[in-house]
């Protein structure tokens, strides 16, 4: 039995989070953000060390991407500063911290997949506040790097798909964007297994199998089964937002791969188990 504390525990991830600990018979604190905010320094470094858990999971995050353009300060207090705080209190309680990051910390020039010893380099407030939170973490802690996180809960590209399919007319998404989905449903127990093993270091963990925002809406509305034809495929520059996308964030899972540990399910699979858990 391990005593853990999660925050952001109301999130998308942070629930599947919750029900993957306490499955395994762990003791979880969930802290959602209402329970705890991870820009207070003192309330943070209060609960951890008077809870004292074996173990942190900081899957807490501002993650409005454009909203985080537009106000890069609190970006920076919340998902850098706020990941400063909780490896303090991690510290006192003499737990093991793994933090949520992103895709995001890669500008996306690459043509080939990027492996956790790449070095990274944002493009937008997001990404750089994520890599902030990197900075906080120990040389003997786990950082988890997933990427276009997709789930039951919260919002997210599968549930805009639906939606959208809902209704009448064409879909225009991006096909000159390039990544890995990743399925809470699939990464949550995978981090679990990372923090009972207390293993160190960046991971790398999607799903396996690279697409396009294109092929994966496309993907979501045949599994429903919908006319994936409606969907039309449009540049990154015809849609433009806030805050720059990388063009290409597809994750090589070279850690999990390379260390004999179990990868995560096909995307194609997972999206499969998640548009029937939606749509029934």
């Amino acid at each position: 039995m391990t005593r853990v504390l999660i925050t952001g525990a109301g999130g998308q991830l942070g629930r599947d989070l919750v029900a993957a600990f306490e499955g395994a018979g762990d003791d979880v604190i969930a802290a959602r953000h209402g329970d705890l905010d991870v820009a207070d320094r003192d309330a943070v470094v209060g609960v951890i060390t008077a809870v004292a858990p074996d173990a942190v999971v900081h899957a807490g995050a501002w993650t409005a991407v454009d909203a985080c353009e537009a106000d890069p300060d609190r970006a920076l207090r919340v998902n850098a500063l706020g990941t400063r705080h909780v490896a303090e209190g991690a510290r006192r309680a003499r737990a093991h911290l793994c933090y949520i990051s992103t895709d995001y910390v890669f500008d996306g020039a690459a043509t080939a997949p990027y492996t956790e010893w790449d070095a990274a380099n944002p493009l937008s407030v997001y990404g750089r506040s994520k890599l902030g939170g990197e900075h906080e973490v120990d040389p003997g802690w786990s950082i988890v790097r997933p990427s276009w996180v997709c789930g039951l809960h919260g919002a997210n590209m599968v549930k805009t798909a639906l939606r959208l399919a809902a209704e009448p007319g064409e879909l225009r998404f991006v096909d000159d964007q390039h990544g890995c989905p990743t399925f809470t449903a699939d990464l949550a127990p995978a981090i679990r297994r990372l923090v009972a093993a207390r293993l160190p270091g960046i991971f790398h963990m999607t799903n396996q199998g690279a697409t396009t925002w294109f092929d994966f809406v496309r993907a979501t509305l045949d599994a429903a089964g919908h006319d994936a034809a409606r969907v039309v495929p449009v540049k990154t520059a015809d849609v433009p937002r806030p805050a720059p996308r990388p063009a290409y964030s597809v994750l090589d899972n070279a850690a999990l791969r390379l260390s004999g540990l179990p990868l995560l399910a096909d995307w194609r699979d997972s999206l499969e188990r998640l548009v029937k858990e939606l749509t029934v």
